[in-house]
């Protein structure tokens, strides 16, 4: 299912813990333009309630969270 959502930027935080993965995707959305696309790979256990509550707060867009072996694949669109 991940695979049919496009993106402009992927960030890999693999092994980094909160709220690392989530300044590394804020980072990564500053860089892209309103309406696209950052995919962001996490393998912190908590990451899907972290990124909802991001997206929640700052007005992006959760398009999907999808389990992936030991990790998790978060699709964030920039407000």
């Amino acid at each position: 299912m991940s695979d049919a959502i496009s993106f402009e930027l992927e960030v890999d935080t693999s092994g980094l813990l909160c709220p690392l993965p989530i300044l590394r995707a804020k980072k990564a959305l500053a860089q892209v333009q309103s309406g696209q696309v950052v995919k962001v790979i996490t393998t912190d256990p908590r990451a899907k309630e972290d990124f909802q509550a991001f997206t929640d707060q700052t007005g992006n867009t959760l398009l999907g969270q999808f389990d992936e072996g030991d990790g998790v694949i978060h699709y964030i669109r920039r407000r």
